[in-house]
């Protein structure tokens, strides 16, 4: 799907770039079946998503008509929760604490109504920065493992007119040594990657040293910090979307070959290499998000994974035919698998999420489609070496 961070979408969303759901194979259950029950749980979130400049002495809360909340979490851009307090029926949450300045922060809840059925809502959101500071919000998040594709990203909360300064307080390391090199994507992202894939075991190193660097005119950078984070074994997804398969790869070994179908004609899916950036047990998927009308609206799609900022993912699937797995490809620009309603661990789908994690490579191929964009989510790899180092402020790797 081609409509226009969890870390690089808070992130995002801290910039203002509201990363959303997109795709399905369709909104409707299939000839003859009545539609999938909805939960009558209605849930409502302050501050709202992709909300930016949030006070930090604002209101942050959830409240529920319908039903009653079972969960709720806040929690900063470091993973760190920020406790509440649940009101005595269960119908409303407010945080305890005042929020940090220039922070990335997710409110996640999960309620359900008198059946038990059970509704959903996420939220990302930054507080007020300083005036007349900047910082970068970097993926992946400090301490994470992530899989070989993942990239080294900072989105600036102010644009960066003087790149080659803030590129010189930048820098990425790894044990073992690589050569690795950034490339801007405008003046509010910075990327850094390595030639190619990351070795599997490799450790890596962000080091920020933006503190009092001006970026802007009368704009200084705040931030003097290590960021490490580990890379994983190595797991590629290879999508042959002719085919209708997608095959994994461990390591270089073969785990499992999976049915898929891939988007229409009318929606083809992106070819390239993209890279997981976000993953959700459960989501909802409206393609009024990516400007395509009252087509879908499905609550409950299951085993999703983020692969674009547009709204590109690979996901279950248990609404459309059976048979269209490996044989056709009938989605709205996603890579959908066999699944059950409520997600199934033993389906395909619940067994390539469980599998996967953030960072993990999908490679898709076929004889239709656009190439995606290198800066549509963690697509980084879309660029060869001469390409990517080219978009150095200071001509360096």
């Amino acid at each position: 799907m081609r409509a226009a961070v969890r870390l690089w979408a808070r992130r995002a969303a801290a910039l203002g770039l509201v990363l959303l759901a997109g795709c399905s194979g369709g909104g409707r259950a299939p000839d003859g079946d009545a539609a999938p029950p909805v939960s009558r749980a209605q849930l409502a979130l302050e501050p709202g998503d992709g909300a930016q400049d949030v006070p930090v002495d604002g209101r942050v809360a959830v409240s529920v008509t319908g039903g009653r909340l079972l969960t709720v979490r806040l929690a900063d851009d470091r993973g760190t929760p920020v406790p509440g307090t649940l009101t005595a029926d269960r119908t409303g949450w407010t945080a305890d604490h005042r929020l940090a300045t220039a922070t990335a922060y997710t409110l996640d809840a999960v309620a359900e109504d008198a059946a038990g059925l059970r509704a959903v809502q996420h939220a990302g959101f930054a507080t007020v920065a300083p005036e007349h500071t900047f910082v970068g919000f970097f993926t992946p998040e400090d301490g994470s493992t992530v899989g070989v594709g993942m990239p080294v990203s900072l989105r600036f909360s102010h644009p960066i007119a003087d790149r080659a300064a803030v590129e010189k307080a930048v820098a990425v390391t790894s044990d073992p040594p690589l050569e690795i090199a950034p490339h801007w994507f405008g003046d509010r992202r910075l990327d850094f990657r390595p030639r190619a894939y990351w070795p599997a075991g490799t450790r890596v190193t962000l080091l920020l040293r933006l503190k009092d660097v001006e970026g802007a005119p009368g704009y200084l950078g705040t931030q003097d910090k290590d960021v490490h984070f580990t890379v994983g074994r190595s797991l590629v997804a290879a999508v042959d979307l002719d085919a209708h398969t997608m095959t994994v790869r461990q390591d270089g070994r073969v785990l499992r070959t999976l049915p898929v179908s891939g988007g229409s004609p009318e929606h083809s899916t992106y070819l390239g290499t993209m890279v997981v950036s976000e993953r959700f047990e459960v989501t909802r998927m409206n393609s009024q998000t990516v400007g395509l009308g009252d087509e879908y609206d499905i609550k409950d799609v299951p085993h999703a994974l983020r692969l674009t900022a547009s709204g590109t993912f690979v996901h279950g699937n248990y609404w459309s035919d059976p048979a269209v797995f490996g044989a056709a490809n009938t989605s709205h620009g996603c890579i959908g698998l066999p699944d059950a309603k409520g997600g199934s661990a033993d389906s395909p789908a619940g067994w390539l999420y469980r599998h996967t994690i953030t960072g993990d490579v999908v490679e898709v191929r076929g004889s239709r489609g656009d190439r995606v964009a290198p800066d549509n989510g963690l697509s980084d790899w879309n660029l060869d070496w001469a390409h990517w180092t080219a978009g150095s402020a200071l001509g360096r790797s």
